[in-house]
């Protein structure tokens, strides 16, 4: 029951942040926007931790592991999956961005030697047959338009980036590393990280003062980002990378509601297909199995002789 709450969660927080993404675009620099973002997650992390008085000390070793969750979950990822939402619409880039479950799938066999079992890649292409039958007219026009295409390419990258984020994030967990404690100096460095490509960039720290962009940037803050992130992470360590990462597939499907919603989007055939498509994969991915075997993190896949 916990685990399920926790998938829901994310699911609703994070298949909503890319429609308000959508109005951190256009006055502000990208790469500044995505820095107060985790500003603000930051010192919400550090003053809830300080608050509940969670040991905040890592050993350097950890610190590195940290600093390279950051990178990937905490910053660059991030630059990349606004910049790619300047050409492509809220939905493409939820669509471009589920690969991130076939990513997490092989890197977890390359990282963890994990054993996966039949039934996830099923459930993980039925998923993904899922969204593309969802935005198959989509991605017909993006794939006329080299725009678009510079736009997945950038999204991808995103994809790839944070699925090694979640890799860093399950040696983290396993290394019995508090995730609030973790999150708060990721936050942090992530801050960093973007705070310095904005200096060394042309771009500028301008700030917008409309309503909209003001209240997006706290909702991707709080939202996105503090609660998101820790009900992701909980997941990660209670389910595994190749099941908990299928939430990633189940964005599109909070995209197509609240279009539906807000933007008067039209119902199809594709559009039923497409969730029953993404709503069978989730039920065999997560159906429950005794036969995936994990080892421990970051034991060599060929045995020494």
């Amino acid at each position: 029951m916990k685990n399920t709450l926790l998938y829901i969660i994310t699911v609703l927080i994070w298949g909503s942040t890319w429609l308000a993404i959508e109005f951190q675009l256009g006055e502000v620099d990208v790469s500044a926007s995505v820095a107060y973002r985790f500003m603000i997650s930051a010192a919400l992390m550090w003053g809830y931790c300080l608050l509940v008085k969670i040991p905040m000390t890592f050993a350097a070793r950890d610190h590195f592991f940290i600093m390279v969750l950051a990178m990937f979950n905490f910053s660059i990822n991030y630059a990349a999956a606004y910049s790619s939402q300047q050409y492509l619409s809220s939905a493409m880039t939820s669509i471009a961005f589920s690969t991130m479950l076939l990513m997490n799938i092989v890197n977890t066999r390359i990282f963890f030697g994990t054993k996966i079992t039949l039934k996830t890649y099923i459930g993980a292409l039925l998923g993904i047959l899922g969204i593309v039958a969802l935005f198959w007219d989509d991605l017909s026009v993006a794939a006329q338009g080299s725009n678009s295409i510079w736009g997945l390419a950038l999204i991808i990258t995103s994809a790839m980036l944070a699925s090694l984020g979640n890799m860093t994030s399950v040696r983290n967990s396993r290394a019995k590393m508090n995730i609030f404690a973790v999150n708060a100096w990721g936050m942090l460095y992530g801050s960093i990280i973007l705070s310095v490509l904005v200096l060394l960039s042309d771009a500028q720290f301008s700030f917008s003062m409309q309503p909209s962009y003001i209240a997006s940037l706290l909702y991707l803050a709080i939202f996105g980002t503090v609660i998101a992130f820790a009900t992701y992470y909980v997941l990660l360590n209670n389910m595994g990378p190749e099941k908990a990462s299928y939430v990633i597939v189940l964005f599109p499907v909070v995209a197509v509601v609240l279009s539906s919603m807000f933007e008067g989007f039209t119902w199809t055939n594709k559009t039923f297909l497409g969730f029953a498509l993404v709503l069978l994969g989730n039920a065999i991915i997560l159906m429950p199995s005794n036969s995936i075997m994990r080892r421990s993190p970051w034991k060599p896949l060929i045995k020494s002789k």
